[in-house]
């Protein structure tokens, strides 16, 4: 089939399609899918957190409730990339079995082939094929590796960090930048000793509303939930707009990260010929930058 072809049959309910439009946004035919499908904007619900935490349970209790509201759900689950294939490590989600075969929910895992910030750079085009087929939530899991995960904040509205309670994990996260981002946090496995008492470390830390939740057995979900609801009705222009700046700024760092004069510049700068300075402005004037020729 050709995009178009893809997109109507997506449209008319293939999973198969819509799976292989979200590979084709993931490699050199973004730009063609996404011209094809024109503007759309989605709901994105982020969660983040360290390992272990239970986002992948989470994620599946929520998938669960918001079914139960009639909503059509998409999960991207980022996970790192494969040093080998590129593919992504985690791809079966075995949490979310139960909604496999369901025909009002999709479940892709996404590789992060090397980009920085706990995102694939595909990422935001994947979400922009998800609302135009319709998809009313998008839910977006990442790989919760530490600092790099603040990413997350540009894309989602709202971000919702999962903690376990103890083990000093409010405490790493602040550490590791996790609560500067996050607009709700959930302390997961709340049966759990020391749930309340990370609660209180918690409060002390962040001004967001904080939950407990016990993901497994869905206590805690309906009220997770409303709080999302909340959140998102306060969106404001401004926040999107600043949510948008960090997008661009990150997928601009990748691609200069891979750009085919960052080896030869490096080299200057190296053995003395160039300074940093030089080689920065010599890289973003590069034509593949949209400036003038690099300096020879």
């Amino acid at each position: 089939m050709d995009v178009a072809e893809l997109i109507a049959a997506a449209r008319d309910g293939s999973t198969r399609a819509a799976g292989r439009l979200l590979s084709l946004v993931e490699g050199a035919r973004r730009d063609e899918v996404l011209a094809a499908l024109g503007p759309h904007r989605a709901r994105v619900v982020g969660l983040t957190g360290p390992p272990g935490a239970g986002k992948s349970t989470t994620v599946a209790a929520l998938v669960a409730l918001y079914r139960q509201r009639g909503l059509r759900v998409a999960v991207l689950a980022v996970d790192p990339s494969s040093p080998y294939s590129g593919g992504a490590l985690l791809g079966d989600r075995i949490r979310m079995a139960a909604h496999i075969n369901d025909p009002g929910v999709l479940i892709r895992s996404v590789a992060t082939r090397g980009h920085l910030g706990g995102l694939a750079a595909a990422v935001p085009a994947a979400i922009r094929v998800l609302a135009a087929l319709s998809y009313d939530l998008v839910i977006l899991e990442t790989v919760g590796v530490g600092q790099s995960e603040i990413e997350i904040a540009a894309i989602a509205d709202p971000t919702v960090v999962v903690l376990n309670p103890g083990a000093g994990d409010a405490v790493q996260a602040a550490k590791a930048g996790l609560l500067e981002v996050a607009d709700i946090v959930v302390v997961n496995k709340a049966d759990r000793d020391g749930a309340d008492q990370t609660v209180r470390d918690l409060r002390g830390e962040v001004s967001v509303p904080i939950l407990k939740l016990v993901a497994s057995q869905g206590d805690g979900v309906p009220e997770l939930v409303d709080v999302i609801d909340t959140h998102h009705r306060e969106d404001t222009p401004e926040r999107r707009a600043a949510r948008a700046r960090t997008q661009i700024l990150s997928l601009a760092h990748t691609l200069l990260r891979t750009h085919p004069e960052l080896d030869r510049l490096a080299g200057l700068v190296a053995d003395g010929t160039h300074d940093p300075y030089t080689a920065a402005a010599t890289l973003f004037s590069s034509p593949r930058c949209g400036g003038a020729p690099p300096a020879p």
